[in-house]
């Protein structure tokens, strides 16, 4: 009789199993927060700079027809891999807001054949308010006509979200992303955008829609 009682004291009870269920999700959630993070971050350090279809350079802020810093570091790192004959064609993505006069795509456009890449060798692809919306339109343009491989240029740690959700529009793409410009510099800007792009980028594989927006605000 006492064995009996013994056995059913150290039985787990629910709530045991319940706190064990609870403590392994946490784990596992963790996992792939952490796993999330570290291909952020990884991917941030390539340099792929193979011969491609085209160079893809994703859109950022502008004013009038004049990259922000920001876009200005990415175009740079655009050419820089057109001299080196990376690609023939540069396209720039990216639409504007309502009140803009100029796309993001034509203001990377302006900026490239200004600093001598000749107009027949860039593709302006004027839509798009976010990263995924870009790039839908710009997958469009290229597998019209016939292109299949894209270098992706954009900030470090937006490349890893921006190559994902290039695959899923059907390009063979990697990343030559800029390491120059003002994300790039202060160390707590790199944390944060870190922070951003594992958030975004887990939103959009749960959702397949994308978290710009939704992220924005933590940027300020």
């Amino acid at each position: 009789m006492g064995r009996v009682g013994t056995a059913e004291r150290t039985k787990p009870s629910r709530a045991s199993w319940a706190r064990r269920i609870a403590f392994g999700t946490v784990l596992m959630l963790l996992a792939l927060v952490g796993g999330t993070a570290f291909r952020v971050w990884q991917v941030a350090r390539e340099n792929d700079r193979r011969p491609a279809d085209v160079i893809v350079v994703l859109g950022a802020a502008q004013y009038n027809g004049k990259p922000s810093d920001i876009y200005a570091a990415r175009l740079i790192k655009a050419k820089q891999l057109y001299d080196a004959g990376v690609a023939k064609t540069i396209v720039t993505a990216g639409g504007k807001k309502a009140e803009d006069n100029f796309t993001e795509a034509r203001a990377g456009q302006l900026w490239l054949t200004r600093h001598g890449v000749p107009p027949t060798a860039t593709l302006a692809v004027g839509e798009g308010s976010d990263t995924l919306r870009s790039l839908r339109a710009v997958a469009d343009q290229v597998h019209a006509r016939g292109w299949h491989t894209a270098v992706l240029v954009s900030d470090p740690w937006h490349s890893f979200r921006a190559r994902t959700m290039a695959g899923d529009l059907g390009l063979d793409a990697w990343t030559a992303p800029t390491h120059s410009g003002p994300i790039v510099q202060e160390r707590v800007t790199q944390v944060r955008y870190i922070v951003r792009e594992t958030g975004a980028l887990l939103y959009y594989r749960l959702t397949k829609t994308p978290a710009d927006d939704l992220f924005a605000t933590f940027l300020g």
